[in-house]
């Protein structure tokens, strides 16, 4: 058999494991995706969507001071929470990559699963009774002559709400990504006289970049579209695009507007993802 032949055969069986995939992408995303931007193009008259297929949903949304206040409040949470849950998941991380058995490992990596077997919305809704003025965080304040201070219906409830969703999967998968440093580079370090703090910041983050680009990535994502949170725990004031589609779409059963507002939010993503997986797998300049 000739190399082309083999090389045509390979690609093909390659084709075809991947081929459930694509589909699966096509049927799921790329189809509601498109969907999704020819409806932006619709006008609702007497309740009922028409194709006219111009811009003015487009113009009315991108022209109103609301959209770009929630877009900025929006954007900005999802980074604060991106930032504070990295920074707190890598203690954590780093001490059960390095500092403890593997089978010690293990079993906090399925206890940070089991927060995922209860749904979200209640582990939102227990919350109630931690941040209320009479909850649990009020009355140990009060201990010390402090509060009540008010956190839900604020941007504080909004971002506690974002940490509990994010930070065990953050936690995982930096810690994935820190098993995976060969432990020889770090004695050398340390024998070539490198600190500890050093040796973090100049060895053990640059090779888990990929891992802790991605993670912060992921974190960003599920904050950036998060509705439960900022509706729940943050009283949606100020109010966060998620929220904007919902009310946008019950103001006169607007669904075009509504699908601009969703558009925008994932171009945002898709832009933010490419430049963050372009930063992760970027070679160190020799």
């Amino acid at each position: 058999m000739s190399q082309a032949n083999r090389k045509s055969r390979v690609d093909l069986y390659a084709l075809v494991w991947r081929l459930p995939i694509i589909l699966w992408q096509m049927l799921f995303f790329i189809g509601p995706l498109l969907f999704l931007i020819a409806m932006s193009f619709f006008l609702v008259k007497n309740y009922r969507m028409i194709e006219t297929f111009d811009m003015a949903n487009w113009n009315r949304i991108l022209s109103k001071d609301y959209f770009w206040s929630s877009y900025w409040y929006t954007l900005g949470m999802a980074s604060l929470a991106t930032v504070l849950a990295t920074v707190l998941a890598f203690p954590a991380s780093y001490a059960l990559a390095f500092k403890v058995s593997a089978n010690t490992r293990r079993w906090a990596m399925f206890f940070l699963i089991v927060p995922f077997f209860t749904s979200y919305l209640v582990r939102t809704f227990s919350w109630y009774v931690i941040l209320a003025k009479t909850g649990v965080v009020n009355a140990l304040l009060a201990y010390i002559g402090l509060g009540p201070y008010t956190m839900l219906n604020t941007p504080i409830g909004t971002m506690v709400g974002f940490l509990t969703l994010v930070l065990p999967l953050l936690v995982l998968l930096q810690t994935l990504s820190l098993s995976q440093i060969d432990k020889n580079l770090i004695e050398a370090a340390h024998n070539l006289g490198s600190g500890r703090v050093r040796t973090i910041f100049n060895v053990i983050v640059p090779m888990a970049k990929v891992g802790l680009v991605v993670g912060a990535l992921f974190c960003f994502i599920l904050s950036f579209g998060d509705f439960v949170s900022p509706y729940y725990l943050g009283g949606s004031t100020p109010q966060t695009l998620s929220i904007l589609i919902i009310d946008t779409s019950k103001a006169g059963q607007q669904w075009p507007r509504a699908a601009v507002v969703a558009i925008c939010m994932m171009t945002t993503l898709f832009v933010i993802a490419f430049a963050a997986i372009a930063y992760a797998y970027r070679k160190p300049k020799s």
